[in-house]
């Protein structure tokens, strides 16, 4: 556990930084985006619940729309988290179960065969999710991903993933977030509204999102926000503890998976320290002392940071076109 001094590091004044984006937002959607309003895809999670509020500050409640899109695998408890955030924001929203489109796009199925030739013997009503072990943080092998499944009732079992299946498994559950997009974009399109992206900091910088699903997006407006942050704007949105006070779940599989287990090398908080050490340019030695971790674990930490940012590049980028096109200009380009 890091040192508690170590967190003010990350201390921000939340009621500057939410007038400062609420205002950035508002310049954005009228002289950028020339749209009337936004939309937010709220998960029951704390990122896309403080966008939504930021939402609401810039623009007026009237003119945000909250969308909730669960499936078959979601926590049921995200529904209550939804419903509670956007009936106290007093926005109009929508629920719609995309379990129907993931279904017929092959998603569930796709997912369980490459499942099978793993673990032969899983069933469709089996549990499932995918780990990085958590010894991984002293190992010289990173990211090493482990499949978990359970039939019902069962025990848990463990099982290493080949390269083929892991990739396969992947892209089904892709599918969950590129659909979710596709609806907000609809709700947008008919409303004249722009989409709100939900990374923080450290998902942004890690490339912890779907090319073409959550990482799609017309604004983001915690992109440059360590998640300890966003939990300060939380705090002074007034968003519910029991959206607070929830783990960082990716929300993806049927097994309960926090985004540690499944992608990053030290509890979200932890990291975002580790995180804000490599940017500001700190020594192993620096950071470990800060942090509370041994030198050797914080170089483990850095190397996992570079790795993931060289392998992830591509997500941020735009389409490679074979000649420029000097008249077309996104967005928001050339403004000093």
């Amino acid at each position: 556990m890091a040192p508690k001094a170590s967190f003010e590091l990350l201390r921000v004044d939340p009621a500057a930084v939410a007038d400062h984006i609420a205002d950035t937002l508002r310049r954005q959607l009228g002289e950028d985006l020339h749209r009337r309003g936004f939309v937010a895809a709220i998960s029951g999670g704390v990122d896309s619940s403080v966008c939504a509020g930021l939402a609401v500050k810039a623009v007026g409640a009237a003119h945000v729309f909250g969308v909730f899109l669960p499936e078959r695998d979601s926590d049921l408890r995200s529904r209550e988290m939804f419903l509670e955030w956007v009936e106290r924001l007093g926005i109009p929203y929508a629920i719609e179960d995309i379990s129907p489109i993931l279904e017929a796009a092959g998603c569930y199925r796709r997912r369980n065969d490459a499942i099978r030739r793993v673990v032969p013997e899983f069933g469709d009503d089996w549990g499932c999710k995918l780990v990085i072990p958590g010894s991984s943080l002293d190992s010289d092998r990173l990211n090493v991903t482990r499949l978990v499944v359970q039939p019902p009732g069962g025990q848990l079992r463990t099982v290493r993933l080949p390269g083929a299946e892991y990739r396969e498994i992947v892209a089904a559950t892709n599918f969950k977030q590129r659909v979710r997009t596709m609806l907000a974009y609809f709700h947008a399109d008919r409303l004249h509204y722009a989409v709100v992206g939900t990374p923080n900091r450290l998902e942004y910088d890690q490339g912890f999102f779907v090319k073409g699903g959550d990482g799609l997006a017309d604004v983001k407006p915690i992109a440059h926000l360590y998640k300890t942050q966003v939990y300060q704007l939380a705090e002074y949105l007034g968003v519910p503890e029991s959206v607070t006070a929830r783990p960082p779940t990716t929300d993806t599989f049927s097994l309960p998976q926090s985004q540690e287990e499944f992608y990053f090398a030290l509890p979200v908080r932890q990291m975002d320290l580790v995180l804000y050490a490599r940017n500001e340019g700190w020594s192993a030695q620096q950071a470990a002392a800060e942090i509370g971790l041994s030198a050797e674990q914080v170089e483990h930490v850095y190397r996992d940071i570079e790795q993931k940012r060289s392998t992830t590049r591509y997500l941020h980028g735009k389409a490679l076109l074979m000649e420029p096109v000097p008249q077309i200009r996104a967005p928001g380009e050339g403004r000093t």
